[in-house]
This record gives C-alpha cells, sequence and structure tokens, in this order.
C-alpha cells in the first residue's frame, strides 16, 4: 500500500527529483526556494551540491545532462536572472538527460526585492514550463518534467510561489524508477552554439515550440472542470486553489498546469461553454494577454491588479462583490519588522559605519536590516554582487571626495556569488574603494547554508575553503585588513584609516553569526538600574535584547548573548 505524508511543496518537489531517478542536483539558496536542494541531499542516490551562483548551477547541470544524466538546478526568481545566459543557449542546445529547473517566484515580496514573474523568462527562452498547485503536484509534476524533457530536447521550468513552496498537503510517495542513461556521443552541431550552428538550432527550437503549443491542447496537467458555467475561470498554481475555496461549485475552471506554451483551442472550447470568462494569476497578465491575443474576451488584471499575492478573500470579493468581515492587524497590534538577532555581528559595524557618516553601497543578505532604524546605514541595495559595482560607479562620478566617505558592504557568500568581478574592476579600473565583507561564516539570510569560504560542502563534509584574503590580494588589492565588530572602537578607526588610503582597499568584519550552534556566547549582561540614568544610548544599536521600563534600560537574558557592543555605549557604565 502507498506511503502518504505530510509534505512541503519544497520537500515533494525533491521527493519528485529522487522517484524521477535523477542524479545530479546543483543550486544556490534563496527563499522560497532553498529546501528542495536540501531535502534533495538527503538522499543517498542524488548527488547534490551548493554551487558559487546560479549561473553555475546551471551550467553544471546541463553539463550533467550532456553526460545523459537526469538533472536539476533550483533557484528563486531573481537567481533566474543570473542563470539566464545558460538557460536561453540551452534552450538552442537541448538536453542529454532529462534536465528540470525549478524557479520559486516570491509574490507579496516575502524575502526578495522585487516581484517578477518567472513566466517571461520561459517564454523568451522558448522553453516549457510546468506550474502546480499542490505538494502532490510538486511532486508528480517533477516527473512530468522529466519526461517531456527527454520527449521534447530541452529544459523544463517548474514554477512555484512562495504559497506552494512553504504550505503542506498530502503526498502519495512512490518507489524511485532508474534513469537509464544514454552515453554521451559527440555533437557539434547540437552543442556547439556558434553562429553556423546556432542557426540551424533555432530552427529546432521554433519546430519544438510549434509541437509543444500542439501537445499543451492535450496535455494532462490541463484539466477542466464543468459546474456552474455562468462563470468560468482560466487560471494556474495556486490561484487555482484559491478560486476553488472561493466559488467552489458555482464556477467552472480551466486550470493550466501547463504555463507555456498555452493552449489555444481548449481555451476556446471552455470559452464556448461558459457566460463570464475570468483569468485568475498573479503578477503579470500572461494568460490574460494570450487569451486576447487569440479573440477570447476574458477580465483579468483590471480586477485583480499585477500587484502582491491573490487570495480567496480577494477573489471573492471582486467576483461575488462578499467583502470580508475582519480586523487588520495593523490596526490593532503594533508592526513587528524584522530586526537584526541580538548578538549579531553586523550590528556593531552598521553602528560604525553610521557614526562615521558614511554612504553605503549595500547588497542583499540579512544584513539588507542595517538600512532599518534606528541604525539607517545603508543607501542602496540592488541585487547580488551590486554593492561593489555601484561603488566603483558611485566614486568614478563624484571623484576623490565621495571615495572618503562611502563604502561597500557585502556578505561572505554574496561576495563568492558576484561580488568578485566587482572586486576586480576596482582594482583594474582604479577607484580609491573601500569595500567591507561582512564574513559570519555561513550563508545566514537563507538559513545557514555552507558556500565556498566556510570549508564545508552541502553534505556536511570538509571542503575547500576559499581564502578571502588571499583572493582580495591576488585580484589586486594590496590593503586588506580583518576586524572583529563586536570590537567597534577599532572597527570604527580601521574604517577610517582605510577611507583615507590613495587606494583600494578590504576590510573583513569577521565575526561567526550568532546563532550559529557551534559559537559560544558570553553571559547575558545586566544593567544596574542604580547607575542607570536612561539616556537610552544603548537603544541606538536596535538590539532586540533591549528595551525600556520604568525609565530604565532592560536587557532580556533570554536573547542577550553577552556581545558587549552596548557595554560600549553605556557611558555611566551601567551595564555589566
Amino acid at each position: 500500500m502507498p506511503m502518504k505524508k505530510l509534505m512541503l511543496g519544497n520537500e515533494a518537489f525533491a521527493r519528485g527529483l529522487y522517484e524521477s531517478g535523477c542524479e545530479f542536483v546543483s543550486s544556490y539558496p534563496g527563499t522560497p526556494s532553498t529546501e528542495v536542494t536540501e531535502f534533495a541531499a538527503k538522499y543517498d542516490e542524488i548527488y547534490a551540491e551548493w554551487a558559487p551562483n546560479e549561473k553555475v548551477a546551471m551550467e553544471a547541470a546541463l553539463g550533467a545532462s550532456i553526460a545523459g544524466k537526469r538533472s536539476f538546478c533550483g533557484m528563486k526568481h531573481v537567481g533566474l536572472n543570473v542563470a539566464a545566459d545558460p538557460l536561453y543557449t540551452a534552450g538552442y542546445t537541448g538536453v542529454g538527460g532529462g534536465m528540470v529547473i525549478c524557479v520559486a517566484d516570491d509574490p507579496g515580496l516575502h524575502s526578495s526585492q522585487n516581484e517578477q514573474d518567472s513566466r517571461h523568462h520561459a517564454i523568451a527562452s522558448k522553453v516549457l514550463m510546468l506550474e502546480p498547485s499542490d505538494s502532490l503536484e510538486c511532486k508528480n509534476y517533477v516527473k512530468k518534467a522529466f519526461e517531456l524533457s527527454e520527449r521534447f530536447d530541452t529544459p523544463v521550468i517548474v514554477r512555484l510561489s512562495t504559497r506552494i513552496a512553504h504550505s503542506q498537503s498530502i503526498v502519495e510517495l512512490e518507489e524511485r524508477e532508474e534513469y537509464i542513461s544514454q552515453p554521451y556521443e559527440k555533437n557539434a552541431a547540437k552543442y556547439v552554439m556558434m553562429p553556423a550552428f546556432a542557426k540551424k538550432r533555432h530552427t529546432v527550437v521554433e519546430q519544438r515550440l510549434k509541437a509543444a503549443a500542439e501537445y499543451a491542447e492535450e496535455c494532462p496537467l490541463n484539466t477542466v472542470e464543468y459546474n456552474d458555467t455562468d462563470i468560468g475561470i482560466i487560471t494556474a498554481g495556486n490561484c487555482y486553489l484559491y478560486a476553488k475555496e472561493a466559488l467552489g461549485d458555482n464556477a467552472s475552471y480551466l486550470k493550466l498546469g501547463m504555463v507555456n506554451p498555452l493552449p489555444v483551442k481548449l481555451i476556446k472550447d471552455f470559452a464556448a461553454k461558459c457566460g463570464r470568462l475570468y483569468v485568475i494569476e498573479e503578477l503579470d497578465d500572461i494568460i490574460e494577454t494570450h487569451c486576447l491575443k487569440h479573440g477570447i474576451n476574458v477580465q483579468g488584471k483590471e480586477l485583480f491588479g499585477f500587484e502582491g499575492e491573490i487570495s480567496q478573500a480577494i477573489v471573492r470579493e471582486k467576483l461575488l462583490g462578499i467583502r470580508p468581515q475582519t480586523i487588520s492587524l495593523d490596526e490593532i497590534a503594533p508592526a513587528r519588522p524584522p530586526v537584526m538577532c541580538a548578538g549579531c555581528p553586523h550590528r556593531g559595524l552598521f553602528y560604525c559605519l553610521q557614526q562615521l557618516g558614511v554612504f553605503v553601497s549595500g547588497d542583499i543578505g540579512c544584513y539588507t536590516l542595517g538600512a532599518a532604524a534606528p541604525l539607517s546605514a545603508m543607501d542602496t541595495t540592488i541585487c547580488m554582487g551590486a554593492s561593489v559595482s555601484a561603488l566603483h560607479g558611485y566614486n568614478k562620478a563624484l571623484g576623490r571626495e565621495a571615495e572618503k566617505k562611502s563604502v561597500a558592504v557585502i556578505g561572505d557568500s554574496t561576495f563568492m556569488h558576484s561580488g568578485i568581478t566587482g572586486l576586480v574592476n576596482i582594482a583594474y579600473n582604479a577607484t580609491n574603494s573601500t569595500v567591507i565583507i561582512l564574513d559570519n561564516s555561513i550563508t545566514g539570510m537563507t538559513g545557514h547554508q555552507q558556500n565556498p569560504t566556510t570549508g564545508m560542502n552541502l553534505k556536511g563534509d570538509p571542503a575547500a575553503a576559499v581564502d578571502l584574503e588571499a583572493l582580495c590580494r591576488a585580484v589586486g588589492i594590496n590593503s586588506v585588513r580583518v576586524v572583529d565588530p563586536y570590537k567597534m572602537a577599532e572597527t570604527k578607526a580601521v574604517i577610517a584609516e582605510e577611507l583615507e588610503k590613495e587606494e583600494p582597499s578590504v576590510i573583513i568584519s569577521r565575526r561567526p553569526c550568532a546563532l550559529l550552534k557551534y559559537v559560544k556566547h558570553s553571559a547575558p549582561l545586566k544593567v544596574d538600574e542604580k547607575k542607570c540614568v536612561g539616556c537610552k544610548q544603548c537603544l541606538k544599536i536596535g538590539c532586540p535584547a533591549i528595551s525600556m521600563s520604568g525609565g530604565k534600560s532592560v536587557i532580556d537574558h533570554t536573547q542577550c548573548v553577552g556581545c558587549g557592543i552596548c557595554k560600549e555605549l553605556c557611558r555611566p557604565a551601567a551595564i555589566g
């Protein structure tokens, strides 16, 4: 009897990789996609790794596919931008063994710098895309994706969202089916994408897309449910579940499991049997535009808009006029924005930067919270690695005086991801820019994944560790210094010294993440009420362990890790 288990969408996705006979996984962590690879790594039959970035991960997965194995790479939506270069060419080369790509979009910006609809990448790269609506479909769609990848000789993208990736539903587990890989055969016309070969491969791509569009009309993942035909809903992914819960049998549904290419005849047949037609989709109007292009009159974005997540309540309100009788949490509870953890090594560094009054070119990581009050010590955050490159441009534009009052901050994992080339640019094209690498010995923001600087791989085995100091010197940076951000006076002095130098420099702010299990903390600090004058100087670092009560500072001993930063700020010496 098949075993059933309650699974996260990401866990079920990894189960699909296992059951499909996938042998190679390479990814870069990014919420909400991270756990797919972490769960895949638990299967001994699957080789799994963290790559330095998504581009490398996709190229590695394509290489394994060309070798004849079923392969996978996973990333969040902005990661697909990084991997777009190999993706678009992989659409031309096709695959050997099946190749599946997971991209997890983030409607609502729960953990991202933008709301991006990855369906555009599937359309532009001319590859197939599937979109499951729950955990069981996550598993089953992966298996179907490998079949379609080999049938149509193309990578296949499976699009998730935050809700699907991080929600749970029942999954029926099946046995692994070993994939019999085909031996590699040299075929330059297929895999060497220089112009003479690429022109012919483009013809293959267009023929494949036409064949896939014909298949979409009969694809078993595209399903129709006829109930009350006064309302017809055309939808995909989690929006299907929102619509079903909101409307029940009061509407009919065309659920599109294959979202690129989209069917035409299937939609027209459904439309002919329904009265009012609505397209419900998150973010952009991909399905709606497809319908309108083919003369199918639908309503969509004029009702649901282009921003944020859709919900059952929104569907009821827009289609039935039923407004939810709820009270906003914002009206009854104070806001609780995310903050850096108590003992976070980045806190002291950002306080120093705030006190120095410098322009801070920021990057992607938990240290991006340095932009929030009360530290407010960050001026820009664009994308992975942009802090280093943007600082160079900023300083080139404004000159020497700007160089003395500006820094870039970037985490150790982000630096390995895409900060190195920016640092090469600073050295090569000569700005006296100061880059601060926030080395907390882990990839913090996505949940403590290893990276090329930590000395361990995804499986926890010993691995080569990049020597950041040696690397920085190797690319042309002569002034490289290491500071402990818990020692703020020293850290502030070093930053001030480096800003005055007539050469580019790197400061490595090195202290392990306070949440790492191996880190041994000092005893919690206490406030001597007799000495405390209520000056609130200790609140300026924004530590969640510190608050005020009765005009005096209070330190929560359950949160405090004894880092001592507040002690350094306390002039009456009330903290000890």
